[in-house]
């Protein structure tokens, strides 16, 4: 008896492995609606200094001080944390017109190695931005105008790629226990995934 409840534990386990619940994916969506509030943030405060700096330039012969290396500092904040947010929905470019034609199991090996190989770079392109905000902060790295440091700046760049760290590894466990890969309409949908039928059972 106890053997069989054991087994049973055992496959509950598993089942509840391979099926993530409601509750994560909830938070995984919280998560990464989050993550889009911050870069659609970053994107506008980006353009409302680009807009204010022009007409200041041109028209009233005022630019803004620090205008280029503010813009050019949130704008690479704005699209690593947008690039957060492509990592857990997948709904960036592709081309996958020969993965479309393998089975359905092979597809869904391909789709982790994929995203094996993505999470690596970001990993590797973490540890090079972290060396970058501490090298810009040992050596007091500064604005052209203000002199504000810079370090702040990239911080928040290599904050964007870290928090992509996190949203790529949810993708993966998602197409590790079969519920996320390279859909053709390029996101996942939380609600329905669980509902759905895979290619597999179908």
């Amino acid at each position: 008896m106890s053997d069989c409840e054991d087994g049973s534990g055992l496959t509950r386990a598993v089942l509840r492995w391979r099926v993530p619940s409601m509750d994560f994916f909830r938070f995984l969506e919280r998560f990464s609606r989050g993550i889009e509030k911050v870069a659609g943030v970053l994107l506008g405060l980006v353009t409302v200094l680009v807009v204010v700096s022009s007409l200041g330039r041109y028209v009233f012969a005022l630019p803004v001080p620090d205008a280029f290396d503010l813009s050019r500092f949130l704008i690479g904040a704005a699209i690593m944390w947008g690039f957060a947010s492509v990592g857990y929905r997948g709904s960036h470019i592709k081309v996958d017109l020969f993965v479309e034609m393998i089975p359905a199991r092979l597809r869904r090996v391909c789709d982790l190695f994929a995203w094996l190989v993505l999470g690596v770079f970001t990993v590797l392109l973490f540890w090079k931005m972290s060396g970058r905000a501490a090298s810009a902060y040992a050596s007091g790295e500064a604005t052209f105008d203000l002199r504000l440091p810079a370090w702040p700046m990239i911080v928040l760049i290599a904050a964007g790629v870290g928090v992509s760290i996190i949203t790529i590894g949810a993708r993966i466990l998602l197409i590790g226990a079969g519920q996320g890969e390279l859909d053709s309409h390029e996101t996942i949908e939380t609600s329905s995934d669980t509902t759905r039928p895979t290619d597999e059972q179908r």
